[in-house]
């Protein structure tokens, strides 16, 4: 299965969104190379050109491989079916059909949050993104970030300072690292974190790679952090795919000219992030703040009598701890409006609260 899985992110022309629809027309992944070209050319976005591509391939030797490489060395093949996929990230449109990932974290935590900002940081940059990340140790927070220089650097490096885990984002294979000064970093990040790349080995880091890079960034987290940026850049580029996520946008303000922190007050002041000042401003806003403290009840909760389609709901997200609304919906086989009401009355009556990103959790 993972040769097919490898072998259809090979394919010119296909692309994350149309492979999915391939997948999910075709039955399956493996399927896809089985259909006739006729069929292929029905389904929306499949044009002659992909269909041709598909059944006149010569891909099966690479996905092999890099199965070779994988297995060599250790790494996850991350398909966006799988349940270890980050559940936050496979809501995303455009999100990888495949990734690899080499770390022992679990990319499903129930809280992420993600820091970006300019690889010129500042000194006052630096200690607010440490910061920040030490002050969100009580939340046992995933950090994620892109092991750039700079912030992204800082952010890591508090986290493993503390033991927090940290997940760094690659815009390249897992056979290299750039930049390879981070190299002794992301060793350590291995021991509670990871890398993580939709990229196969032998992939540089091309210029292009980088705003591909940027939506797995923006898409896996319940919130993004910029600390400091100008009007242009990555950091911007992933605040920006974060909106059109619908993810929660934090902003630390800067000096009016001062040009590292151009991006962060212009974010600030087109309402397309929020001012922050501490960690204590995302943990109120997200609403983690509560977190333990209506624990005190939930033997009185527990004793509420549930109608079966709340107690579906309820039974999933206690198995598995933290879920989003379309998995409620796929694993409960309830419909979108039976779903929304059950959630509805049970986060009325305290058994469970919502956090940005659509996903539930146990109060």
């Amino acid at each position: 299965m993972l040769k097919f899985q490898i072998a259809l992110t090979l394919i010119p022309g296909i692309g994350d969104i149309n492979g999915k629809k391939l997948i999910t027309h075709c039955g399956g992944v493996e399927a896809v190379f089985k259909e006739k070209k006729h069929v292929l050319m029905k389904i929306s976005g499949i044009g002659e050109t992909v269909a041709n591509a598909i059944h006149n391939h010569d891909v099966f030797d690479k996905a092999e491989k890099e199965m070779e490489f994988i297995e060599k060395y250790n790494i996850k093949p991350l398909f966006y079916l799988d349940k270890a996929y980050p559940s936050r990230l496979k809501n995303c449109i455009d999100s990888p059909l495949l990734m690899y990932y080499m770390g022992n974290t679990d990319l499903n935590n129930t809280k992420v949050i993600s820091i970006v900002g300019t690889r010129k940081a500042t000194e006052y940059g630096k200690d607010i993104t440490k910061q920040i990340v030490n002050d969100l140790a009580s939340q046992n927070v995933l950090i994620v970030s892109g092991l750039a220089y700079g912030i992204d650097t800082c952010s890591h490096k508090a986290a493993v300072d503390i033991n927090l885990p940290t997940v760094g984002i690659l815009a390249h294979g897992l056979d290299r690292l750039y930049p390879a000064l981070n190299k002794p970093l992301a060793e350590k990040m291995l021991k509670n974190g990871g890398l993580l790349t939709e990229f196969r080995s032998q992939t540089i880091p091309d210029r292009e790679n980088f705003p591909k890079r940027n939506r797995i960034i923006a898409g896996m987290a319940d919130a993004i952090i910029v600390v400091e940026a100008s009007r242009k850049g990555g950091a911007l580029i992933t605040a920006e795919i974060a909106n059109s996520y619908n993810r929660d946008v934090f902003a630390v303000p800067g000096r009016l000219n001062d040009s590292f922190s151009e991006g962060c007050n212009h974010l600030i002041k087109v309402n397309k992030a929020v001012l922050i000042e501490s960690a204590e401003d995302i943990i109120y806003i997200l609403g983690w703040e509560k977190t333990g403290i209506e624990n005190k009840n939930i033997q009185q909760k527990l004793f509420i009598e549930f109608t079966p389609d709340e107690k579906i709901i309820y039974d999933l997200i206690f198995e598995k701890k933290s879920m989003v609304i379309d998995q409620i919906i796929g694993e409960s086989q309830l419909s979108a409006s039976k779903t929304a009401a059950a959630l509805l009355n049970l986060e009325f009556e305290g058994i469970l609260k919502s956090l940005p990103g659509k996903i539930y959790v146990l109060a």
